[in-house]
């Protein structure tokens, strides 16, 4: 940094975190006004302090510039997954898969059900966005005709595809945090098994113990009876509407680049709404940016299926780049270096070393507004401490994710908590309690750090008998 910047002290620190915080409080809790106003602001407070401590007006437009642009592979997929949800609909792909699985899927075990399904498309496509997409859109119809509540189904499609966002070897978040960790990625994984197996398997079964004993089975079986006729009304229904999602899962379970898939998946759902499902050519184009439109007389079946296209996803984009802008400010400005300082200075332990960590992710999630952001945050931010204190790198990779990818879908600004909102139809906060999985990682991550339970480190004489296994550094 040169002579005339310095970094922020920690009274600025506090002032732009305080600020950012009553700032959304006002505009969105108090006023109502839009999240976008909000954030929009939060930029010139924060060039305020930039200018204060020595940065000019262009080299912070520098840093939103960054920012937005860190983020922009997230901004194309909503844009591609927009058009996907939209021709989806028109094509008769979703409205088929919810009729199916309403006719399959056992009412009691269907919020456990919808963890798993939707953790098994994640894991084998690597995406949590095109899985709520695909998968999540279904389940969410499935449920919402069984008379669960759409904030519990939700939470169940969310938990399950951040699964495989965050252990699935096609995942971009997990690769991505693998490399910035210096980790393997196979190993990366292993290590997170130790987490992730556990809290798969406690949310399964709150998931299941829920289910079981939330819902009234004979109104469920009459409400469903009457989503399937009206979705058989309205679309043509068969086995065959579903080979485009197959396809697609195919194709990003090859490794396929993940916008040119979901885009020719848009593609197919236009020609099935023109072949099978009566919809004229001009509206069928139509429907990848303007999306579906029905009036099925059924409220909830309406709600669900009106919905998609790029126009869809138009306000959701202009919230992340707004946030993205605000990552970028705060990384340009050295208030994210500052906070980096703090940490170090006071995580001398696992313990405290593994929390560091989850809230230097959360804070990227928080004030960076995306993933790619939380997942620079916080291996870059807590690296030091891993290497003095030789605690093992796998540990700062598998918290790093534990921090950064599964409180994604927790901040209403950020891209995961935009995009699942919007495409769900489900706000962050209504939803948010009933992430199980994701809220497990982070309680599961911070009890073994401050118990020393699956902590390596890279001296095995530093360590009890039970976590001594590994030995080396992982490169």
């Amino acid at each position: 940094m040169s002579a005339d910047k310095r970094l922020p002290t920690l009274a600025e620190v506090l002032f732009v975190l305080i600020t950012f915080v009553l700032i959304m409080f006002l505009f969105v809790i108090q006023f109502g006004l839009p999240i976008q106003l909000a954030l929009l602001t939060t930029w010139f407070m924060i060039m305020i302090v930039g200018m204060r401590i020595g940065h000019s007006y262009k080299e912070m437009q520098q840093g939103i510039i960054k920012g937005i642009n860190d983020g922009m592979e997230a901004v194309l997929i909503l844009i591609a997954v927009g058009a996907l949800i939209g021709t989806w609909i028109a094509g008769g792909i979703v409205p088929s898969i919810i009729y199916y699985g309403l006719s399959i899927i056992n009412p009691n075990i269907f919020l456990l059900a919808a963890f798993v399904i939707c953790a098994i498309t994640s894991l084998a496509t690597g995406t949590s966005f095109g899985s709520a997409g695909t998968a999540g859109i279904a389940m969410m119809g499935i449920g919402a005709s069984f008379g669960f509540p759409i904030a519990l189904v939700a939470g169940a499609v969310i938990s399950g595809c951040y699964v495989g966002d965050k252990l699935s070897p096609l995942s971009d978040t997990t690769v991505m945090t693998a490399s910035l960790s210096k980790v393997n990625v196979i190993e990366h994984i292993k290590s997170m098994l130790y987490v992730s197996a556990p809290a798969f398997l406690i949310a399964g079964a709150l998931f299941l113990t829920t289910g079981l004993f939330f819902h009234d089975s004979s109104g469920t079986l009459s409400q469903a009876e009457t989503t399937m006729a009206s979705l058989n009304e309205y679309f043509t229904i068969s086995w065959y509407m579903i080979v485009p999602a197959a396809i697609v899962i195919t194709l990003l379970a090859m490794k396929k680049p993940s916008i040119p898939v979901i885009l020719f998946g848009a593609l197919l759902g236009t020609v099935w709404a023109f072949l099978f499902q009566n919809v004229s050519l001009f509206d069928a184009v139509n429907s990848l940016y303007a999306g579906n439109s029905i009036d099925s007389g059924v409220a909830f079946i309406d709600n669900l299926l009106n919905r998609g296209g790029i126009v869809f996803m138009l306000e959701v984009i202009v919230l992340i780049l707004f946030a993205l802008g605000v990552g970028g400010l705060m990384e340009q400005t050295g208030i994210l270096r500052a906070i980096c300082i703090k940490m170090l200075t006071w995580a001398d332990n696992a313990g405290k070393t593994t929390l560091s960590t989850l809230l230097s992710g959360f804070f990227g999630n928080f004030f960076g507004g995306a993933a790619y952001v939380s997942i620079i945050t916080a291996s870059k931010i807590t690296e030091e401490n891993y290497d003095r204190l030789k605690i093992d790198r796998r540990i700062l990779s598998r918290n790093t994710e534990a921090g950064g990818t599964v409180t994604t879908p927790m901040v209403p600004w950020s891209d995961g908590g935009v995009f699942m909102a919007a495409t769900l139809g489900v706000s962050t906060l209504a939803y948010l309690p009933f992430l199980w999985f994701n809220l497990l990682i982070v309680v599961m991550s911070i009890l073994y750090g401050f118990t020393n339970k699956f902590i390596w480190y890279t001296n095995a004489n530093e360590v009890d008998g039970e976590t001594s296994g590994v030995k080396e550094n992982v490169n």
